[in-house]
């Protein structure tokens, strides 16, 4: 069975199908974890894939609210829209299969639903560190990277987002 391990901790994603395992370097929140809503953190807890969204996209195609813009990514782009938050090539949008932890609402009645959240494994602009937190609540990773985990990933697949794997 398919399932991926993202590590906080590590900066890392990792695919395991069947005997083979990839791991791939990535950049989560920048804020650190946590489920709450407009936190800008990345939730953890058991998740799986909703919606895949950008096959057969170009690698630095450019997606704004889930659609693509006809742009491709570039140094001259980046520099028309500085404040722009680039979601890059493909998305895998998770949605949280713990109510009351990264599904629905919280015992507090605080809204803690990561697909509610838009929270995506996407590509971002290569010149972005990875290894290093900076997104905004996502999973990032290198366009070549998402291209490769989004073919081997279906709709459904279990990944689990934990502080530390070790």
């Amino acid at each position: 069975m398919t399932h991926i391990l993202i590590d906080i901790a590590q900066q890392t994603l990792t695919l395991t199908n069947g005997l083979q395992t990839q791991v791939y370097s990535v950049s989560t929140a920048k804020n650190g974890v946590g489920e709450i809503e407009g936190s800008e953190q990345t939730p953890r807890g058991l998740h799986q894939i909703s919606d895949k969204i950008g096959a057969d996209l170009p690698i630095n195609a450019v997606l704004r609210g889930r659609v693509p813009t006809g742009e491709i990514y570039s140094p001259e782009l980046a520099a028309e829209h500085p404040t722009r938050d680039w979601i890059l090539t493909r998305i895998l949008w998770l949605t949280g299969l713990e109510p009351g932890v990264n599904h629905g609402v919280n015992g507090a009645g605080v809204m803690v639903d990561s697909h509610a959240r838009y929270i995506y494994l996407h590509g971002t602009p290569d010149t972005e560190p990875m290894g290093i937190p900076q997104s905004h609540g996502c999973i990032r990773m290198r366009n070549a990277d998402i291209a490769e985990l989004f073919e081997q990933v279906e709709v459904g697949t279990r990944v689990e987002i934990v502080e530390s794997a070790h």
